[in-house]
C-alpha cells in the first residue's frame, strides 16, 4: 500500500524516507560536503603528503619525511580535537601515507633499490584508484549502480530504489561520472609510474609528475565530477511518476 504527498513523490507506508530524485539530490550534495570538506579539507588531505614527497625527493631519508609529515599531520588534527569538528580529512592523509610506507618497506625487504622505493610508495594509490573504478564501473554495467546503494542506506530501504528505472536511470549516470577520477588518474599516473619504474624516464620525475597528477589535477577532476553530478540533477530533477491509483 502507498500514498502520495502532494509533490507526486511515491512513500511507502511503514518504510523509510521516500526515494526520489529530490533524495538523490541531498544525497550527493551531502557527499559532496563530505568528500571536499571545503578549502581546509582539502588542505588536511593534501598537505600532509606533499610534505612527505618533497622531504624524502630532497634528503632521501625515509624517517624525516615521516616525522615531517605526521608532524604537519599532528597539528591539523590537534587542531580538530580543540574545535570538536570532523578529523575525517586528517586521517585520510595519514592513512594515505601509512599504506605508501608499508608499500615502501615492503620494497625495501624485497630487495628495491632507493628509486624502486620511492615509486612503490605511489603505487598503492593507483591500485586503490583502479580497484574503485573497477567496482564502480561494474556496478552500472550490472544494472546496479553504486550510488543507489547509498541511497537506500539514506533512504533504510537497501535495494527498493531498484524497483524504479527512473531512479536506476539516474543513478547510473551519477555513478559514471563519479567513478571518472579514479580512471583518468589511473590512465594518467600509471603509464608515468610504468615509465619511472622501467627507467625510460626519471624516477624523481616520476615522482613529481605523480605527485602533480594526483594532488593537482586529482582533486580538480574530483570537483569537476561533483559539479557535473549537480547539473545533471538540475537537469533531470523530475518529479517520480506516481503509480496509478486503484480504480483509476
Amino acid at each position: 500500500m502507498s500514498t502520495h504527498d502532494d509533490a507526486g513523490h511515491t512513500l511507502s507506508a511503514g518504510a523509510g524516507k521516500a526515494i526520489g530524485v529530490d533524495t538523490v539530490e541531498a544525497l550527493v550534495r551531502r557527499q559532496l560536503a563530505a568528500a571536499l570538506g571545503g578549502r581546509r579539507g582539502l588542505l588536511e588531505a593534501a598537505v600532509p603528503g606533499v610534505v612527505f614527497t618533497v622531504l624524502w625527493l630532497t634528503t632521501d631519508n625515509l624517517r624525516w619525511a615521516m616525522i615531517g609529515s605526521l608532524g604537519v599531520a599532528g597539528v591539523a588534527l590537534a587542531v580538530r580535537l580543540v574545535q570538536r569538528s570532523s578529523v575525517q580529512y586528517v586521517f585520510n592523509a595519514v592513512f594515505g601515507i601509512g599504506i605508501g610506507w608499508v608499500f615502501v618497506r615492503w620494497a625495501e625487504s624485497s630487495g628495491a633499490t632507493p628509486d624502486e622505493q620511492k615509486l612503490a610508495f605511489f603505487l598503492p594509490g593507483i591500485l586503490i584508484s583502479l580497484g574503485y573504478t573497477v567496482v564502480l564501473g561494474g556496478s552500472c554495467l550490472a544494472g546496479w549502480p553504486a550510488l543507489g546503494f547509498m541511497l537506500g542506506a539514506v533512504a533504510d530501504d537497501p535495494v527498493g530504489w531498484h524497483a524504479d528505472k527512473q531512479v536506476v536511470k539516474l543513478c547510473n549516470r551519477l555513478t559514471w561520472v563519479m567513478l571518472l577520477p579514479g580512471a583518468v588518474g589511473v590512465l594518467l599516473q600509471g603509464p608515468v609510474w610504468l615509465l619511472g619504474r622501467n627507467g625510460a624516464i626519471d624516477t624523481d620525475l616520476a615522482v613529481v609528475l605523480i605527485l602533480a597528477l594526483r594532488t593537482g589535477l586529482g582533486w580538480v577532476l574530483r570537483i569537476a565530477s561533483w559539479m557535473v553530478m549537480i547539473w545533471l540533477l538540475a537537469r533531470d530533477a523530475t518529479p517520480l511518476e506516481a503509480p496509478a491509483e486503484d480504480g483509476e
